[in-house]
């Protein structure tokens, strides 16, 4: 059933253009919005479900460029015995500990939980990046199958590595190839240093014949460049070049923070899309992103700490100012750049139908031309009170209406307890 939005005060995501009155959105993954004419279609569209947006905003919903779902058990997880020392030992000992010990339960329940926190933040688009490497094969559809319970629509992709073996490495390709051939997806990769030619020739070969993109980590920690270096003796973004993987504008390169001004020209150059997340390489301690030189396809992601979007955009120009080029408007500009991608290549799920309705009570007037700035200094989740995906309403009031979310989120403590076991956390 189609849904009337009253008393509407709209905000175009790209324009930020106002217009007012009453909004029909229209269900379903071809659906649109349509505004009401006159009092007449008006009474026509009231058999509809009809949400009063009375004082409050109404926009695009939000997407994520950049995610992980197998996190999302690790939140309050107790520690490794020793601090790790480096990022290298952060990997090993948190999240390559925590991705060998996922299972069917656990990944369903780590992508539920995602669903519902990003349902939550006004996010009914997420691109994830996904490892289990101790359960490959059907792994997507795990996590596509619960994203849709609640009503998330998704962009997947399975991260392939050479660090399990190349036995490993090839369940990661199949999960890909197989998933791709019935579902709009991406080739995964984890990073160059744990990528070995073999397998990153095969991992283009797949991205070509599924006419598809790579999504991968690039030069996230200082040491990607130089095994890259020690190893093929050449830089990174130079390594991915010639393999082709760069060259798709549907490649996502995800961190891109230790690269010099050749890399960074030669990316500004391609058609790949940068996503940036600040929050996740200041707690990695391995840096903080810059735009500078990267042209203007960089768009935001959380890399799994959490699906809060406007969270993300806030870390991004706060943390920018000191060493990024960000300002309000290119800020919001990166946090919208995930629709720009989507729409650009025709993945499905992100169309006009997918809307937030904010409950937002500022003390100053909300306009055009100051947008961006109540965006960055007023704005937040807290503010979300309706979201539309689709056409179909996942959150009313604040209250997720898909799935029973306490229930589901219960049921995901024990299965986060059951996994800190297996890890020899508790």
């Amino acid at each position: 059933m189609d849904i009337l939005l009253k008393n509407t005060t709209f905000i175009a995501w790209d324009t930020l253009d106002f217009r007012t009155g009453d909004l029909l959105v229209e269900e379903g993954p071809k659906g649109g919005i349509r505004w009401l004419k006159d009092d007449k279609e008006l009474a026509e569209a009231s058999r509809h479900e009809t949400i009063d947006c009375s004082g409050k905003l109404v926009t695009k919903s939000f997407a994520s460029g950049h995610h992980h779902v197998y996190s999302a058990l690790a939140r309050g997880m107790p520690p490794p015995p020793e601090p790790p020392a480096d990022f290298r030992e952060i990997l090993k000992y948190i999240w390559w500990t925590l991705d060998q010990n996922l299972d069917e339960e656990s990944i369903r329940y780590s992508a539920l939980a995602t669903a519902i926190a990003a349902a939550r933040a006004g996010t009914t688009f997420v691109i994830d990046h996904h490892a289990s490497p101790n359960h490959i094969a059907g792994s997507l559809d795990i996590i596509a199958k619960a994203f849709e319970e609640v009503g998330i629509s998704h962009l997947l992709c399975y991260e392939v590595t050479d660090r399990g073996g190349k036995k490993k490495a090839e369940q990661g390709l199949r999960e890909n190839e197989r998933y791709l051939t019935l579902n709009q997806g991406l080739v995964g990769l984890h990073a160059s240093f744990t990528v070995e030619p073999d397998t990153l020739a095969k991992a283009v070969d797949l991205m070509n014949r599924h006419q598809t993109g790579i999504h991968m980590h690039l030069a996230e920690d200082k040491y990607d460049q130089e095994h890259c270096l020690q190893t093929y003796y050449q830089q990174v973004t130079q390594r991915l070049n010639e393999a082709g993987v760069i060259d798709s504008p549907k490649t996502i390169l995800v961190h891109g923070l230790h690269l010099d001004a050749r890399e960074r020209k030669m990316i500004s150059k391609k058609p790949c899309w940068i996503a940036q997340n600040m929050e996740s390489n200041l707690k990695n301690k391995v840096g903080a992103f810059s735009g500078k030189d990267l042209g203007d396809q960089i768009m935001l992601g959380t890399d799994g700490m959490h699906s809060d979007m406007i969270r993300s955009a806030k870390a991004a120009f706060f943390t920018g100012q000191l060493h990024d080029s960000i300002h309000f408007d290119s800020a919001y500009q990166r946090f919208r750049n995930v629709h720009r991608y989507l729409q650009s290549n025709d993945f499905r799920g992100d169309g006009d139908n997918n809307l937030v309705v904010l409950d937002y009570d500022s003390p100053t007037e909300v306009t055009k031309e100051n947008f961006t700035g109540h965006f960055i200094f007023g704005l937040d989740a807290s503010h979300v009170r309706d979201v539309i995906s689709k056409g179909r309403i996942l959150v009313k009031d604040r209250e997720v209406q898909t799935v029973d979310a306490p229930a589901v989120l219960n049921q995901a403590q024990q299965h986060a307890r059951r996994l800190w076991k297996k890890m020899g956390r508790l």
